[in-house]
């Protein structure tokens, strides 16, 4: 177990890189976070007092929130009064010093506060300025408020998942938008490094939480809509009937794709028909759905009838794809898992013990690493002022103007 305030010495592939993150909430600070993994510098700005949002929501230990934790790892914190000249001039002047600024405000706010992207690059041709919102910077809803489930309902995750039998449209229980969009963020921000390496320069990237949410859906669940001739026989998300399987003592999930996972998922539960020319191929299930759903639902009848050890079992022995459905707190205990170390321990200062997933990737050369823990609001005011050449008289006198804190 590893102490989450500890200092990181980063091996990763984006050490060297410094980033100033205004953001908030989710998005932002997540995608700021997997960069931080990978050994980026990172520089939190907060509101006085207050903080990020992220502070305040859900669960909560020691005054840290499991989604602050998450999503602000291995950073330092300086709480800024952006409203203040002073604030803002302590903030471009941390902007001179990046190499990246990531700030998800509704379009114009930080051109309103003096740091919009125009104002603060000045004669910095290597900055990249990265500007996330909900619906993007121009169009009518550019200003409009875009919480996850909104961009969720307006992207067509809601419609994705809806009730197959009423059409009731269901959101998914996490915070997707956000975290679809840190992603694409993520991929973008080291995109316009690698093109500033080549000798590109800087640029501002625009990503709005819509792009990103419609992007990753069409990719395989908007079939009819990228495909314009379609004759409309089949359901844009061609994953839409899968369903889990009901086991004697849980949950789990067949997704019999090949003729092979078809024929073997048929076998392992001694159901029959999977020969018949109607069914035996990839092509003909498709003309046959009838068929198919009748042998699929004595497949299920066979599949309740048994532990999910045992089904898992005849599914291995058949080379069936297929898995238990596991909760979080269950994910722990598996075999696989502890295997490959997935999840880490660590030890936070205020919050306790933690418990998170490895940074994804993993690279052979420049090895990513979890960061370390969450800063509280305002932990390193002090030493970032004094790297910006403030001694201890400015710093009281910059606090007593409330400027920061």
């Amino acid at each position: 177990m590893t102490t989450a305030t500890s200092a990181v010495t980063s091996t990763g592939p984006m050490r060297g890189i410094r980033i100033v993150d205004f953001s908030i909430a989710l998005t932002g600070p997540y995608a700021a976070a997997l960069l931080s993994d990978q050994g980026a510098s990172v520089v939190k700005v907060e509101r006085p007092g207050f903080g990020d949002i992220a502070r305040w929501i859900g669960v909560s230990v020691g005054g840290m929130s499991a989604l602050f934790q998450t999503c602000n790892r291995g950073k330092r914190s300086i709480a800024l009064d952006l409203n203040s000249e002073q604030g803002r001039d302590i903030a471009r002047q941390l902007i001179d010093q990046a190499d990246v600024v990531i700030q998800n405000f509704r379009p114009g706010v930080m051109d309103k506060l003096g740091l919009g992207y125009d104002t603060v690059r000045g004669d910095r041709t290597d900055l990249i300025y990265v500007s996330l919102s909900g619906f993007g910077p121009t169009g009518p809803y550019a200003t409009k408020g875009a919480y996850d489930t909104v961009i969720q309902a307006y992207g067509g995750l809601g419609a994705s998942q809806a009730d197959i039998e009423t059409g009731e449209p269901r959101f998914l229980q996490q915070v997707a938008a956000d975290k679809i969009t840190a992603m694409y963020a993520v991929q973008a921000i080291t995109a316009a490094l690698f093109a500033r390496e080549r000798g590109d320069h800087g640029q501002h990237v625009e990503l709005s939480m819509l792009d990103s949410v419609v992007s990753f859906l069409w990719a395989d669940a908007a079939g009819n809509e990228v495909m314009l001739d379609s004759d409309l026989s089949m359901p844009s998300s061609f994953t839409g009937s899968f369903k889990p399987f009901r086991f004697a003592d849980g949950w789990g999930i067949c997704t019999p794709t090949s003729d092979a996972d078809f024929a073997g998922m048929c076998r392992a539960l001694d159901v029959d028909g999977y020969d018949d020319p109607r069914v035996a191929g990839i092509v003909a299930r498709r003309s046959n759905a009838a068929l198919v759903n009748e042998i699929m639902l004595r497949v299920r009848a066979a599949a309740a009838t048994m532990t999910t050890a045992e089904v898992m079992a005849r599914f291995e022995a058949h080379n069936v794809p297929a898995g238990v459905v596991l909760s979080p707190a269950a994910l722990s205990s598996d075999a696989h898992v502890q295997a490959i170390g997935l999840l880490e321990d660590s030890v936070h200062p205020t919050a306790g013990r933690l418990r998170q997933p490895r940074h994804p990737a993993q690279f052979s050369g420049t090895p990513a690493a979890l960061s370390g823990g969450a800063p509280t609001l305002g932990q390193h005011t002090d030493e970032l002022l004094g790297e910006l050449g403030c001694d201890a008289t400015a710093i009281a006198a910059l606090r007593t103007s409330g400027a920061v804190s």
